[in-house]
């Protein structure tokens, strides 16, 4: 992929967090992620790529676009073909509710290297690049901690470690607190996390749950870019799902996928802009008819990684005044 896509695919990540922006806090949690699904949509007709959504926003039945199978992209004799991974809006509850950790993200790869999976859960477990090969998913937590700690030359208690806040995590956290380590329970996106755990400096060394498949494949994405490490398992929850994965080609629904599974090529680009602030990234924030936006940029080919900070004129932004994108005007 030409390395000029990447600031393209900021700008579709950056329609997306506009427009659930002016959401955040009023309690339509349906209404936010619509306008970030049709903000994101619409930008992507300006892209000169011929893609395929593998993973995103749901069945076609499910989902009015950004739906699994859509074709994407403005096209051209040139445009290259690719698999897209979205997430319009991670943590539609957390905009309703106007609290932290919301982004608009997806990642994007050439034509058959990313997963190709229904939108069902899949449990995950990522982490930074001085643990690559050091943690596995079917490992015991304990000792998937203690190697993070020796990893990071840590004492276990100075470890932190992310998990989504369900009762099916209970165990999880259980096994966390009594090695020792510390447990940061957050109530949506766990991508975010799973970034964050790249980064020396964030808090943030570890995450392990079950939450989305679109999330972990976008999540693989993100660690390819850093070169952390990075496994997940479908974790279907009835027959139809499992049924579902075999008419998507995966036979073995148990299967364990590795960082290379997932994301089978080492040309892949991330980006992600924050919404409401974010463990990496700061939200969006308005000041006299201007919007402020920041977004992280990833290529994996080139090792790049960009944190775009944006200011946005309203009144020449077009897509806000587009009558298909449902943008709550303040």
């Amino acid at each position: 992929m030409e390395r000029e896509l990447a600031l393209e695919f900021a700008r579709v990540t950056e329609a997306a967090a506009l427009a659930a922006s002016r959401w955040v806090g009023l309690g339509n949690k349906i209404a936010a992620d619509d306008a970030a699904t049709t903000a994101m949509r619409v930008m992507f007709d300006s892209v000169p790529i011929k893609g395929v959504v593998v993973i995103g926003e749901g069945e076609m039945d499910e989902a009015p676009m950004l739906y699994i199978g859509e074709q994407v992209g403005a096209g051209g004799p040139h445009a290259p073909e690719v698999d897209i991974a979205v997430d319009p809006l991670e943590g539609t509850n957390v905009v309703a509710k106007g609290m932290t950790n919301s982004i608009a993200v997806l990642a994007i790869a050439p034509r058959g290297t990313l997963l190709h999976a229904p939108d069902m859960y899949m449990d995950k477990i990522a982490a930074g690049p001085a643990c690559k090969g050091r943690v596995f998913l079917d490992a015991p937590v304990k000792e998937n901690v203690r190697e993070v700690a020796k990893a990071l030359n840590k004492a276990v208690s100075e470890v932190t470690v992310v998990v989504l806040d369900r009762p099916r995590h209970q165990e999880i956290i259980d096994q966390i607190r009594s090695v020792g380590a510390r447990v940061r329970l957050i109530t949506d996106g766990d991508i975010s996390p799973a970034v964050a755990t790249g980064y020396a400096d964030s808090g943030v060394d570890l995450m392990l749950g079950i939450g989305g498949a679109p999330e972990g494949v976008i999540a693989a994405a993100a660690m390819k870019c850093l070169g952390g490490e990075f496994q997940g398992r479908l974790y279907p929850e009835d027959d139809a799902q499992i049924e579902r994965c075999h008419q998507m080609g995966i036979a073995d629904v148990k299967r364990l996928y590795r960082l290379d599974d997932l994301v089978q090529t080492d040309d892949v680009i991330f980006s992600a802009t924050g919404i409401t602030d974010a463990f990496m990234l700061k939200g969006v924030h308005y000041i006299q008819g201007h919007a402020f936006t920041q977004t992280l940029v990833m290529r994996s080919k080139s090792g790049t990684i960009r944190l775009i900070e944006a200011n946005h004129d309203l009144n020449r932004k077009p897509f806000f005044h587009d009558p298909r994108i449902k943008i709550k005007m303040i």
